[in-house]
């Protein structure tokens, strides 16, 4: 319904929600680019993996953000962020960024974010994102089917 022909491949979504599935997450490798001169991570670099990881989440729900704007003629705005830096990732580290939506509303969407370097958690947040008219006139009702798409990514364990 919502796909673009300039995408690039997708990293696969995780299996079927319910108790013990894992939430949706992509790899990020960590360059040079993302650091600091001692290769520590800056740290407004991991609200880029998080909107990296929730672009994914949606592309491979089916929803396309170039899409939807030109289409629905909406876009999501981040209206809010709560962010714990626990740890830093560093030069070279091969770090999993997750996406985990965990309330779904009209037009607000609440993601739990977390970026771990094997089973060690470096960053968590909590993201309120909200669906607006593209003119940024104001909210809008997302459209049911994406609604229900995102609820069914819902895990057991928080519904």
């Amino acid at each position: 319904m919502m796909v673009s022909s300039q995408t690039s491949p997708s990293p696969q979504p995780s299996p079927a929600r319910g108790e013990g599935a894992k939430p949706f997450s992509i790899p990020v490798r960590i360059y040079y680019e993302d650091t600091d001169v001692g290769g520590v991570v800056y740290y407004a670099n991991y609200l880029r993996y998080i909107e990296r990881a929730r672009t994914e989440w949606l592309r491979a729900a089916g929803f396309e953000l170039d899409v939807i704007q030109s289409e629905i003629k909406a876009v999501f705005v981040v209206r809010r962020v709560e962010a714990d830096y626990h740890s830093p990732a560093l030069l070279g580290n091969l770090i999993t960024v997750t996406a985990e939506p965990t309330e779904v509303g009209a037009s607000r969407l609440i993601i739990r974010q977390r970026i771990r370097r094997d089973d060690e958690l470096l960053f968590s947040a909590i993201v309120t994102l909200a669906f607006i008219a593209s003119d940024l006139s104001g909210p809008i009702r997302m459209p049911a089917a994406m609604r229900s798409a995102m609820k069914s990514t819902i895990s057991q364990a928080l519904a």
